[in-house]
């Protein structure tokens, strides 16, 4: 699936589900850790089939920003990169 075609919530789920195939460590790393910010912060704005909104986007970068500490620096930098990746979908 292309981030491209990514407008929903369960759609970007699909998303997170096709990289596995990818084989790439840090991109699943990056997309579980995602993951789970994005479907706790979905929670207030709506179902699984919610469009993909800026204040979504907003609220999991204000959380992400929270729990930097979480993560050493190489591990910070690979989700910083694939979040910003992710941003134009919630656009």
């Amino acid at each position: 699936m292309l981030l491209e075609n990514v407008n929903t919530l369960e759609q970007l789920s699909q998303y997170f589900d096709s990289i596995v195939e990818l084989e790439n460590d840090d991109l699943l790393f990056a997309s579980s850790y995602l993951r789970g910010f994005i479907e706790v912060a979905a929670v207030d704005f709506g179902d699984d089939e919610q469009p993909l909104s800026e204040r979504l986007a907003q609220k999991v970068s204000e959380q992400l920003q929270i729990a930097r500490s979480e993560l050493n620096p190489n591990d910070q930098q690979i989700v910083s990169h694939f979040w910003q990746t992710l941003q134009p979908a919630f656009a």
